[in-house]
């Protein structure tokens, strides 16, 4: 009497219940799970190829020019690693204006961060209670996110002018300026006030005061969502009992608003401190206004040195993580405090 060798492999079971037995040519059929696993991978795969191209493999290209000898006549014959040296970051740290632009590139990130969010949250306030004509004025408020930089930018320098603006005869009609202002021109401005004289940066104001004017639709998008899902038996409730207008914006919507304004802080705070466009199209950085994404491309574009300028964005890259890693130490759990 013989007896069948005995089975010592396991045997799978596929997603219908059948054993998951080897094909003739020895794979294993495909099972559900693993269908769904390729499947996701797939819808994946384009993602990652995109952000491992667009972001990933430059910014290692630039950690790695940051530490050589690169020259923007040289780049196309280098190779990977080429001549490894700290000169850069020497240059960077020694040059004039660095610590200064630094100083500048913080108060205008400061600055613009407060007011766009802060001209957005009124905006918000006022655009928050049903009248005639408000969603005409909503797609309004959009217009200075929307329309394109260049022309914007263009129409703010032709309002300033010195010469043919419409602000300074503004201001010589209903304030009788003697002299026409630069706006974008002036470093420093004398301002008399109350008996005091003081100077005030004008053209780095007035480029916070564009920056506020064109991102504070960014703000006002978000707060408006965040308050049109505010409970209305809350502020009902503080009416009855009495509470003002300002208690009711203090003790009931900003505390459901500051997860919405911490976040925005954030985001404003980065992309600001990252902005170069704005700055160079109204003043090319010059009057006081020499934010460091600016000098950045006067590296590149002027001295035509791509190590320098790829050290300079890597210090710019830290400093940044540096705020915001004092952001979150700081300021972060008391703003989920206050939101919970």
């Amino acid at each position: 009497m013989t007896t069948a060798p005995a089975d010592t492999g396991q045997r799978r079971h596929t997603g219908d219940g059948s054993p998951d037995r080897p094909t003739e040519d020895g794979r294993r059929p495909m099972t559900a799970s693993r269908r769904a696993n390729r499947a996701g991978l797939a819808f994946v795969s384009p993602t990652f190829v995109v952000v491992l191209v667009v972001v990933i493999l430059p910014i290692l290209w630039t950690v790695l020019l940051a530490f050589q000898h690169a020259r923007l006549v040289d780049i196309q014959g280098m190779g990977l690693f080429g001549h490894w040296t700290l000169d850069n970051f020497d240059q960077v740290f020694g040059s004039a204006g660095f610590w200064s632009s630094l100083g500048t590139t913080l108060l205008y990130t400061v600055g613009a961060t407060f007011g766009s969010i802060a001209l957005g949250l009124i905006a918000a306030l006022a655009l928050r209670k049903p009248f005639r004509g408000r969603g005409l004025l909503r797609a309004a408020m959009l217009l200075p996110y929307v329309a394109p930089v260049v022309a914007v930018s263009f129409v703010w320098e032709v309002a300033l002018s010195p010469q043919y603006g419409i602000v300074n005869e503004w201001g010589r009609r209903l304030f009788g300026w003697d002299d026409p202002i630069a706006f974008l021109s002036t470093r420093a401005y004398e301002v008399h006030l109350l008996g005091l004289h003081f100077d005030i940066p004008l053209a780095l104001l007035t480029v916070i005061a564009f920056e506020t004017w064109r991102y504070f639709p960014f703000a006002f998008l978000f707060i408006l969502a965040r308050l049109q899902a505010v409970p209305d038996g809350l502020e009902e409730a503080a009416l009855v009992d009495g509470a003002t207008p300002t208690q009711r914006f203090r003790h009931i919507l900003l505390p459901q608003l500051m997860p919405v304004i911490a976040l925005l802080c954030v985001l404003r705070f980065i992309l600001t401190f990252n902005k170069f466009d704005d700055v160079y199209l109204l003043t090319g950085g010059g009057a006081g206004t020499d934010v460091a994404a600016v000098r950045v491309y006067d590296f590149l574009t002027a001295r035509y040195d791509v190590g320098a300028a790829a050290a300079q964005a890597l210090v710019l890259a830290v400093a940044l993580m540096i705020l915001m890693g004092l952001y979150f130490k700081f300021f972060g759990n008391k703003v989920q405090e206050e939101s919970s």
